[in-house]
């Protein structure tokens, strides 16, 4: 029956109303609810405290969209990397990242992409639609499922830095991250998340006027126009300049320092000019920068840069009182590179 709706779909208070409409009582949507959230389940069969009789009705009327995890692969060093199969067999990527002392859940937001960074496999993919927040929901399930088994221990973090730009589906991102950090959810801290974003100046001051609690990180990767259009195209539509009142903006309404990523590119952003501009851009509001590995897509134009690039880069930035973090490449063994996986799908 394809006309079914979605019950995830449906409000606490619209699931409590449509029981009431059966002839129910109320607290059965409450019950459901808590299946379908706290307890994840992903079939009506196993809500066992639910009679038979009701688990028919709801399967009569209702679908669950779930998430499964179509193809894993595990790295050496820990990373586990996930192309993700949803209800209309499109695929999307997730990613568990561990360290000592964390686990991290990388996830998508999008199935494909709309903006058009070049170094970027995910923007080789059109964008197709939107993630649901139930489907958002579901990786972080999925991922933290996938911890407990491998790494004995629960996800610590969610980062937003999967497939697609989360500030473009912005309010399914806030409805999964409402339920994400929900008591009748996973009951995650929001200060745990981080969303990721290429920089959507309006998208950014709306997320500062409403007041949201996790963190913000902007993939930077220059800090001059004519270099950043080269690499980001549609910096042209959103330019240094508008970022930066939006961040500055951000800054001012949250207190929340700003989280730059970099990679540090041979022969496109790895001269002094470079590093000098990204300073100037990190001194208007508290900031830290990551500086990451790349993970090459296979066709050469964009490589890694030089260790003397990058120890300029750290150099002159911790002299200038910004912190500096390099993030090593994980999960070099496996398709790694965001999009890659999903590609091959």
């Amino acid at each position: 029956m394809a006309d079914k709706k979605d019950i995830r779909a449906l409000t606490k208070e619209q699931l409590r109303n449509f029981f009431v409409a059966q002839g129910d009582k109320a607290f059965r949507g409450n019950q459901v609810y808590e299946w379908l959230w706290k307890k994840s389940a992903h079939s009506f069969e196993g809500m066992t405290n639910i009679s038979k009789e009701t688990r028919d009705m709801l399967e009569a009327n209702f679908t669950i969209n779930n998430i499964r995890v179509d193809q894993m692969q595990r790295s050496t060093d820990g990373t586990i990397k996930n192309a993700v199969k949803l209800h209309d067999d499109l695929v999307v990527e997730s990613v568990l990242i561990p360290t000592e002392t964390r686990t991290t859940a990388c996830v998508s937001s999008q199935v494909g992409c709309s903006l058009d960074c070049r170094f970027c496999a995910t923007a080789r993919l059109k964008r197709m639609r939107n993630l649901n927040p139930d489907e958002i929901y579901d990786q972080v399930v999925a991922i933290d499922n996938q911890s407990r088994l491998f790494h004995d221990r629960p996800l610590s973090n969610i980062v937003f830095m999967g497939m697609g730009e989360p500030l473009m589906n912005y309010n399914n991102v806030l409805k999964a991250i409402d339920m994400i950090t929900s008591e009748e959810g996973l009951g995650m801290s929001p200060k745990r998340i981080t969303v990721s974003t290429s920089g959507v100046p309006k998208m950014i001051k709306k997320m500062a006027d409403e007041e949201v609690r996790f963190k913000l990180a902007v993939s930077l990767h220059s800090a001059i126009d004519e270099v950043r259009t080269a690499i980001m195209p549609f910096n042209s539509t959103f330019p240094l300049k508008d970022l930066r009142e939006a961040l500055e903006y951000w800054y001012a309404k949250t207190k929340n320092r700003i989280t730059y990523e970099y990679v540090v590119w041979r022969g496109i952003n790895d001269t002094q000019k470079d590093v000098d501009a990204l300073v100037k851009f990190c001194k208007f509001a508290p900031s830290k920068v990551n500086l990451i590995e790349y993970n090459p897509i296979d066709d050469g134009e964009f490589q890694q840069a030089s260790d003397d690039a990058l120890n300029r880069y750290i150099t002159t930035l911790e002299k200038n009182g910004i912190t500096v973090t390099v993030r090593r490449s994980r999960g070099k063994d496996i398709d790694a590179a965001c999009g890659q996986l999903a590609n091959k799908s």
